[in-house]
């Protein structure tokens, strides 16, 4: 009797404590949803902007409402309208459009051809990409804003041999510079690659 109430015994116990261990067993965590944290990310990112347009905003208003920065805006200002009164003719116009002609074409062209001559060579250098980009971004704002004055306060917009021929001198400038910021840059390829030590 013994001997067949021993192991029952031995099996009762078993599965009660494999019963016991089923049951206190931690539910298995919930996987992370990469779509709920990016959410939560842009939430917080648009959260920050708005404050910061909010609190750029009160900055604003703040210096608007003050008397001194009224008077320092005055003296910015004053010097450049004097100026400005002073150059409104027409050959002023026609220099300051041939010259941001000048720019547009000369940084448009080193941005494309020219960063392709120098990637030829295995060698392109980010900061000059920049400031091309910057050079190019100047000169295109500065020919438009030329263009307003003109119109504005000259006759330079009127005549077509103005406009035309300031173009014209635009561009071929323009392309000589081009030409020879290109020489400089592979001159400067050929130079860093000299120096560079070779590895054995």
């Amino acid at each position: 009797m013994l001997r067949i109430a021993f192991p029952a015994l031995l099996c009762v116990l078993f599965l009660a404590a494999w019963a016991s261990g089923q049951e206190s067993e931690p539910p298995p965590s919930e996987a992370p949803n990469p779509a709920a944290n990016g959410e939560a990310i842009r939430n917080e990112v648009d959260e920050f902007a708005s404050d910061a347009r909010r609190h750029v905003d009160n900055i604003a208003r703040q210096v608007d409402a003050d008397e001194r920065a009224e008077e320092v805006k005055a003296g910015i200002l004053k010097p450049i309208y004097l100026l400005a009164e002073r150059l409104a003719f027409p050959a002023f116009h026609w220099a300051a459009f041939a010259m941001m002609a000048t720019g547009v074409v000369s940084y448009a062209l080193q941005l494309v051809f020219g960063k392709l001559a120098v990637l030829s060579k295995m060698s392109l250098s980010p900061a000059e990409i920049l400031s091309d980009a910057l050079g190019l971004s100047i000169s295109a704002v500065g020919l438009v804003l030329t263009t307003q004055a003109a119109a504005e306060n000259s006759t330079f917009t009127q005549s077509p041999f103005s406009v035309i021929s300031a173009s014209a001198t635009g561009v071929l400038a323009g392309f000589v510079f081009y030409r020879w910021g290109q020489r400089q840059e592979l001159q400067a390829v050929a130079g860093r690659q000299r120096t560079t030590p070779k590895s054995p």
